[in-house]
């Protein structure tokens, strides 16, 4: 996911605390620990291109921009991602992905995700296409519209 949309800050503040028995933000039933937690803590990988996807939309909600650089492909990744603390991700719905399984090199998915901002409600649509790099799930680039 990239972060492509309008936004008033640059700063960044570090991954914001998250109790890792509250519902995961990528919107699968397991607590944030046990999902997307542990990807962003390094003792799990992505299996498919769409975990991928949701691990990196709950980094952008917790703020844990060294896990979406880590999670970005050497080929593409910028510097910094300059999160936004003011922005507030309220939800993700995956609209369809196209191969990106166990058994695939690369793969895509297409999303919206849901914000607030300045007390204004907003979504994101994207279609970001994956790759494996050295045998994982990497986000190479995206298509916002």
């Amino acid at each position: 996911m990239a972060q492509q949309r309008p936004h008033r800050s640059q700063r960044s503040t570090g991954p914001r605390p998250v109790l890792t028995d509250a519902p995961c933000p990528c919107g699968r039933p397991e607590e944030y620990g046990a999902c997307c937690g542990r990807l962003h803590a390094g003792t799990a990988r992505a299996a498919t291109a769409e975990d991928l996807m949701r691990s990196r939309y709950s980094a952008f909600v917790v703020g844990d921009e060294d896990y979406l650089l880590r999670s970005w492909d050497p080929a593409t990744r910028p510097r910094r991602v300059g999160l936004d603390p003011d922005t507030e991700w309220t939800g993700l719905e995956i609209l369809r992905t196209n191969e990106g399984t166990p058994f695939h090199k690369e793969g895509a998915v297409e999303f919206r995700a849901r914000y607030r901002e300045e007390g204004q409600d907003g979504e994101l649509c994207e279609y970001s296409r994956f790759r494996r790099h050295e045998g994982e799930w990497v986000y190479l680039d995206a298509v916002v519209g």
